[in-house]
Order: structure tokens, then sequence, then C-alpha cells
């Protein structure tokens, strides 16, 4: 009843593992876990993020309805896995993030300060591709993240710690998907 997989890096690889999972599987419940770029002071290395809404800069503008949309998490996946967080007490945080389709950029840190500014707690690169093709299809999705990086400081988890040390996020995203399903 759970499937586990990669989807590849950016935007336009999740888009396509959602859209497939949705309409050629019938999946109903997407939930992505992965690392982000913190971009807020109060947030840790391996604290633990829910993406409310994602904001993105990148490919996927094409897919407006002619205003501007906003890629949001299903709220039933959110409360259960801020509850399941909760409980367990977890260091959770829920807000807006941003995807990016850059990695790297020219201006560095400096070019994420303006989504800093508006709040945007972390950086990644999938959510809004995930969010996107869910609100289209009407199943749920959440996306959730552990801290890896601090984006202002440049404080960082290494390589053996992203590898072995992200376990909470994994656990929280098992029990929400049990609890769902």
């Amino acid at each position: 009843r759970v499937s586990i997989q990669g989807t590849g890096m950016g935007g336009p690889s999740m888009g396509i593992y959602a859209h497939e999972l949705i309409h050629g599987y019938g999946v109903k419940h997407l939930i992505r876990i992965g690392t982000a770029g913190a971009l807020q002071p109060h947030l840790k290395l391996k604290d633990l993020v829910l993406g409310i809404s994602a904001s993105y800069d990148g490919a996927y503008r094409d897919f407006q309805p002619g205003g501007t949309l906003v890629p949001t998490a299903s709220f039933a996946l959110l409360q259960q896995a801020y509850e399941l967080a909760m409980q367990a007490k977890l260091p959770i945080h829920a807000g807006s993030i941003l995807s990016s389709d850059a990695f790297y950029t020219k201006d560095g840190p400096e070019g994420l300060k303006p989504w800093k500014d508006h709040g945007i707690l972390a950086v990644e690169m999938e959510a809004a591709a995930l969010y996107l093709a869910a609100q289209r299809a009407g199943v749920q999705a959440l996306c959730m993240l552990t801290i890896s990086d601090l984006v202002f400081t440049g404080e960082a988890a290494t390589p053996e710690e992203r590898q072995t040390s992200f376990h909470a996020m994994m656990e929280l995203a098992l029990d929400t998907a049990v609890k769902v399903s």
C-alpha cells in the first residue's frame, strides 16, 4: 500500500513522476521527502519543514491559468503530519517554501534574499511541480523536508549526516502515509 521511489532532481522530473503515478497508477496520496536549504534564521540543521505552499521561479510558470496560481499542500496530509510530529516532539515548522530550478546561481545566496524577506522558510526544487500535478488531478500531496544547510551562514550537514541522520523525516512520512491510507 506504500511505494517508495526516487523522482530525480528538479521540477520537470518530479512533474513526470507525479503525473504518471496519478494517471497511470491511480495514486491518491503523494508525499515527497527531501532536503532543503533554510532561508529563515530560526531554522536549524535537521529541523523538519512541511511546505504549506510552494512558490517557484522557473518552468512551471506555463501552468498559470491566467492569474497567479499558488501550489499548495493538501490540508489533510499536512494536518496529519504536523500532529504526528508534535506528538513525537520533532522540531517541526510549517510554511511557504520555494521550489527553484537553479541549484547553483550566479548571485549565490544573495539571490534568495527577496524570498527570505517574504517569509519563505526554505528552498528546494520539486514541491511546486508535485503540488501543481496533484491540484490539477484532485489528489493529495505534501512536501516534507529536512534542513540540510543554512543558506546564509554556509553551515551544512556533512555528506555522511545526509545519508545517515534524516530518519525522523522518513519515519514521519511513513507514519503519515499509514494514517491516511
